[in-house]
């Protein structure tokens, strides 16, 4: 093929939209064999280039075909089925979450750190809890049983093992007897086991205690209408303490808060919190003991709320009340009376509210905590030491 008659061979295909264009000149031969062998590499390579462009269209519509189908599939899926799915990944995560939050924090120093809430701004059981790192009913109880194992420890090698089989048990099971306990009575701190349980208990289970303070009805009143005046003077006097409730005002005057004597209340109060000293069960000397005045203004509900534990009874003295209100402990209703005693148990679900009028004047009563009868005086003993205030 002379030079004039040189010509470009120029090869066009197409398969899947995708279009090559290739030039090729052959050599400057005459000879047919020599044009023959020049075409046979063009032919082999094109056919391999076909076949490679057929192979990567069957890829893209099997990958094609596998979108499609698991859309379809997705579309096609059990409504029930995926909700149940997305369920357990959000049960997952917040167990993920609850899991990292209740990692035990830095080595506790003291029982009371033990028990303070890192929510103490929430609601926990219905129930407004304070800001006081002292708080023994602001608690996760996170890193708590081993403390007090430990503490339980170091009491009986000073004294003895004799006497303490239910606090240990009580210590060792301490989760699953909070956690499982039926929802009408779940103390939130510490639950003793094998305690008898009722929401009321009879005047005479603590009968010299019932009626020292009954005896003494006209002094603590006397003494109660002494520090109530400071409220003609302010909002707030120094010493009460205003409690979270939804509707009215819920205060406190404190004597003893958590086994710890306020000095400058019970001077205040001083033939009050002398005749503490003369009761026989009194709580006085850890966290689970308290003794104050306690007054509910007209229209106030105290949100239904659990105690931080069973071994304890509380007593109310009526100091004044009016018409129209109501403790409700467990679901059972009482009403107070002046100058007698009611007994309870407050690690059952309980609330009280005074819906009295204006003119009938708020409620009024004498709060103290004293030993639920059937704990021993052994195990009295060790519970003050395990959960002394300063310990």
């Amino acid at each position: 093929m002379s030079r004039e008659n040189r010509q470009n061979h120029v090869v066009l295909f197409t398969n899947s939209s995708i279009l090559t264009r290739m030039v090729w000149a052959p050599p400057r031969t005459s000879s047919p064999r020599s044009i023959a062998s020049a075409y046979k590499p063009y032919r082999v390579w094109t056919k391999m280039s076909v076949e490679w462009l057929t192979d990567w269209s069957c890829l893209l519509n099997g990958l094609r075909d596998l979108i499609a189908g698991t859309i379809q599939a997705v579309r096609d899926c059990n409504t029930l089925a995926l909700t149940t799915i997305i369920c357990l990944l959000l049960l997952f995560v917040w167990y993920c979450y609850r899991v990292g939050k209740d990692q035990p924090r830095s080595p506790f120093a003291t029982v009371n750190l033990l028990i303070q809430s890192s929510e103490a701004k929430g609601l926990q059981n219905g129930f407004a809890y304070c800001n006081s790192r002292d708080c023994v009913r602001c608690t996760h109880n996170s890193g708590l049983n081993s403390r007090l194992y430990h503490n339980l420890q170091e009491y009986a090698k000073r004294y003895s093992w004799s006497g303490m089989g239910r606090i240990h048990k009580g210590i060792r099971e301490q989760s699953r007897y909070i956690n499982d306990r039926p929802s009408i009575q779940k103390p939130e701190v510490f639950f003793l086991p094998d305690l008898p349980s009722m929401p009321y208990f009879p005047r005479d289970i603590q009968k010299h205690d019932v009626e020292l303070l009954e005896q003494n009805f006209a002094i603590i009143l006397s003494e109660f209408e002494i520090i109530y005046k400071a409220f003609s003077n302010c909002s707030l006097p120094q010493g009460w303490k205003l409690n979270s409730t939804p509707t009215g005002d819920w205060l406190t005057f404190y004597l003893i808060n958590q086994g710890n004597a306020i000095d400058k209340n019970c001077k205040k109060c001083p033939r009050t919190y002398r005749l503490l000293g003369n009761l026989r069960t009194f709580i006085g000397n850890n966290l689970f003991g308290n003794a104050c005045m306690s007054v509910l203004t007209p229209g106030t509900v105290i949100t239904e709320h659990y105690g931080p534990t069973n071994i304890r009874i509380r007593c109310h003295l009526g100091l004044k009340i009016p018409g129209n209100c109501e403790l409700v402990v467990g679901g059972e209703p009482q009403c107070w009376a002046e100058g007698h005693c009611l007994l309870f148990d407050d690690s059952f679900l309980h609330t009280a509210y005074h819906e009295g009028s204006a003119d009938e004047g708020p409620r009024v009563i004498f709060m103290v905590d004293l030993w639920h009868p059937n704990v021993a005086a052994a195990e009295r003993q060790a519970l003050d030491s395990i959960f002394a205030p300063r310990r």
